[in-house]
């Protein structure tokens, strides 16, 4: 509340007398402060903040010194006093703050353990998430379901776009543990042609190369060859290439067949019986990893590793025989391939016969017929352990042949004689 003109405090003069000494409030020397009126132009009282303990300010108003040269600063009047209570305009009291008790140690400490109680909490909570984690897969990880249609569409075009990618990188295992065998090389689904260095504790005879095809399967026997196989040199070695039978079970015949088989020229019906199993990735790129039949029979029902444009990365499954086979395709490891000289030679560029060459090839049986007869030395491989080797006579005239044949490994010669449709031998 403000104070009125007429009951302001004059000013008494200055007659140089001090004032008493038990006045209160007065020091020697010291003379009384003008008192401000709250109405008083540019003066303004500014409104405590609550909980605060700051004094009063003033704005408008020219701040004293603090002391003065040589006299003692005045003692503050409340210093020691409990703090008084402020009426608000709506005539509530408010407490300036200065009086609240502090925080006691015990408040302190029960506030502490309770951070203490919730980070221990975050960390078995992150601790029990990290490892019940499996990196690669999704949400769906371990919840087995149906093929979508999109999915089984996939899973058909699967081997239309091995063939239209022609080739690919290619590792198998066959079996486990010390019998298992092991195979690197490639494979190309258009010529067809595989190409293969066996090795493994389980190899056996089968220690070497390997070049098939659909019909044929030539091996070139290498016993002193490291047991960890390799990829084979992109130009096979010419010579000690043997036929071999391709047998059933486990043998290199049913590998060929397995992935050759990887590729068609059409798309499959969409699986009916199939399963999604999980996401994972292999190499970095996202695939799904699918339980499906595929053509040709024989090994039902593999566990497929799928990307989203119909690419197989990995296949795992069993031969015919229940024999474990595990399939790793590398889709960016795709060179040329040279077939053996027995499988036909390095690819050409096929077209169609001139005429010059039509009438050629029909005048060749009357052109050897006037020649009578040539010299001949033939090749053949025969078997793992042997390869035949003839040299002789051909006379086409009768039409006969007489060759001296070497078998090879074994050492043994015979003669032969041979016309159409009968044959003479001569061991030697």
């Amino acid at each position: 509340m403000g104070t009125s003109p007429d009951r302001r405090p004059r000013r008494e003069p200055d007659t140089g007398t001090p004032p008493p000494a038990d006045e209160p409030g007065r020091q020697r020397g010291v003379s009384r402060p003008h008192r401000l009126s709250a109405r008083g132009d540019g003066d303004q009282a500014v409104p405590r903040e609550p909980g605060r303990g700051h004094r009063r300010g003033r704005t408008g108003a020219p701040t004293r010194p603090a002391t003065v040269a040589g006299r003692r600063r005045r003692a503050d009047p409340l210093a020691g006093r409990r703090p008084t209570l402020t009426t608000r305009p709506g005539g509530d009291p408010e407490l300036d703050g200065a009086d609240d008790p502090p925080d006691g140690p015990d408040r302190r400490r029960i506030a502490l353990a309770a951070l203490v109680a919730a980070a221990a909490l975050s960390a078995a909570t992150l601790v029990a998430g990290l490892l019940t984690w499996v990196p690669g897969r999704g949400d769906d990880a371990g919840t087995a379901r149906p093929l979508t249609a999109a999915e089984a569409d996939r899973v058909a075009a699967l081997r239309v776009t091995n063939l239209r990618d022609v080739r690919a990188g290619v590792r198998v295992t066959v079996g486990a543990g010390g019998a298992r065998t092991e195979l690197v090389g490639w494979v190309d689904w258009a010529r067809p042609l595989v190409y293969l260095d066996v090795g493994g504790p389980g190899a056996g005879d089968d220690r070497g190369l390997v070049q098939a095809t659909a019909s044929a399967l030539l091996v070139r026997p290498d016993p002193g060859a490291l047991p960890t196989p390799a990829r084979p040199p992109l130009v096979p070695p010419a010579d000690r290439w043997r036929m071999r039978s391709p047998a059933g079970g486990h043998s290199l015949g049913a590998v060929r067949d397995l992935l050759i088989g990887l590729g068609a020229d059409r798309v499959d019906r969409p699986a009916a019986d199939g399963r999604w199993l999980r996401a994972d990735r292999v190499g970095g790129i996202p695939v799904d990893v699918l339980q499906a039949s595929l053509a040709p029979p024989g090994n039902p029902r593999p566990t497929l590793w799928v990307d989203a444009d119909a690419r197989l990365h990995r296949l795992t499954g069993r031969l015919a025989d229940g024999t474990p086979v595990t399939v790793d395709l590398t889709r960016a490891d795709r060179p040329t391939l040279h077939p053996v000289d027995a499988l036909g030679g390095r690819p050409g560029q096929p077209r169609a016969l001139t005429d010059d060459e039509v009438a050629r090839l029909a005048a060749l049986p009357a052109r050897l017929r006037a020649l009578r007869g040539a010299a001949v030395t033939v090749s053949a491989p025969l078997a793992p352990s042997a390869n035949l080797r003839a040299t002789g006579t051909v006379d086409w005239t009768s039409p006969s042949a007489y060759l001296a044949v070497t078998e090879e490994g074994s050492g043994r010669r015979t003669l032969r004689w041979v016309r159409p449709g009968r044959v003479a031998e001569v061991q030697r």
